[in-house]
């Protein structure tokens, strides 16, 4: 069997599925993609162990080919992507060898048969929505950040998707800071009745990945869900992943309501703090990331210490009229939030000096942010 593909065509399909594929495996088929040729297209597919699956198609002329074969994912990659732009690649499936030519370069790769490549349960949908590439990578972005890692509470191991008639909101939490987000921009809802709300966890690995395939287009994707997995289409692409089974802490009650929120409501320049703790935070340590932040009129002093004995402090220009008070705080993790917030001017929100900072955008609450205080 032979048959001729563009570099330029198998090269970003290539990168599409390689980073789901693991590098180091127990089983060899699970280092490999799966190739099937059928009907004119050139279909790839890659896999973590059942627990993320990425296809894409490339279109062919030839549509009297008709096989299936694996071949190790990084060293198809690794060749291709050294190959000079333009290139026209001329394969050949001799046995289980897959031979690879291209201008006066030879490669002989040894594949694996395609009926030992596990493939995901067929999935059936229950729900659906559209939304554009965008906005999910808005919410994505906005707040992926504050999943927990290897947390033996294993449902904060992702991102919450929320839909709510026409919202997606996301929200993540590793039981010291979370991080909400929402766009109100769903079309096609299909069994997600009205004033309902689903809720389901998306693996932290599968964030990442699919995080990495979105763009910031307003190209619209549909969303398929079922009782165990999430499949997003998008124009020659496919990705499914398992859904974390568990119960995600009630949010609702971490982000305090304005009318709990008291006098003790702080406005300023969202670069100017950004870059003020930023600076401080090069003397905070592994161990040790609590930075004191004392708060007077108009003012404010961020100060941190190490177990060097080694001290920043920065002051920092504020709208703020309520009494004094100083608080502690994960310096990293506020960093964090205003790295997220995109507006100008944020505002930092506290019911008292032992209570937990609500950061959003002043005129936009599209994203907020909970930090939970630190003994200082």
């Amino acid at each position: 069997m032979k048959f001729s593909i563009g570099i330029d065509d198998l090269l970003p399909a290539l990168q599409s599925v390689i980073g789901v594929v693991e590098k180091r495996q127990t089983l060899p088929i699970l280092s490999n993609i799966l190739v099937n040729i059928s009907d004119g297209k050139f279909t790839i597919t890659g896999t973590d162990d059942l627990e993320v699956e990425i296809t894409t198609i490339i279109p062919l002329e030839d549509t009297s080919i008709n096989i299936d074969f694996t071949v190790p994912a990084k060293k198809l990659f690794d060749i291709s992507k050294n190959l000079d732009a333009g290139i026209l690649l001329k394969v050949e499936l001799l046995d289980n060898k897959l031979i690879l030519k291209a201008k006066k370069s030879r490669f002989t790769l040894i594949t694996l048969p395609a009926e030992n490549f596990p493939n995901l349960d067929p999935m059936s949908s229950s729900s659906e929505f559209s939304i554009s590439q965008h906005d999910l990578k808005f919410v994505i972005d906005a707040t992926q950040f504050s999943m927990a890692n290897q947390d033996v509470r294993y449902y904060l191991n992702g991102l919450l998707f929320e839909i709510y008639n026409e919202e997606l909101r996301t929200i993540a939490t590793d039981g010291h800071r979370l991080a909400f987000s929402y766009v109100a921009s769903l079309t096609n809802l299909i069994n997600l009745p009205k004033d309902t709300t689903q809720q389901l966890i998306v693996p932290r690995k599968a964030i990442t990945e699919l995080n990495r395939l979105l763009s910031d287009t307003d190209e619209i994707i549909n969303v398929s869900i079922s009782a165990s997995h999430l499949n997003i289409i998008f124009k020659h692409l496919s990705f499914t992943t398992k859904l974390i089974v568990g119960r995600f802490p009630d949010y609702e009650r971490v982000i305090p309501p304005a009318t709990e929120l008291s006098s003790k409501n702080i406005i300023t320049d969202r670069q100017v703090l950004k870059r003020s703790l930023s600076r401080i935070a090069v003397l905070s340590t592994e161990k040790y990331k609590a930075a004191r932040l004392e708060f007077s009129e108009n003012h404010l002093l961020a100060v941190v210490h190490n177990p060097e004995q080694e001290e920043a402090e920065e002051h920092i220009v504020i709208e703020y009229s309520g009494e004094d008070f100083s608080i502690g705080f994960n310096v990293g993790y506020l960093v964090d939030a205003l790295n997220a917030v995109k507006e100008d001017q944020v505002t930092l929100s506290l019911t008292d000096s032992n209570s937990s900072c609500l950061i959003s955008g002043l005129n936009n609450d599209s994203v907020k942010y909970v930090v939970m205080p630190m003994r200082l």
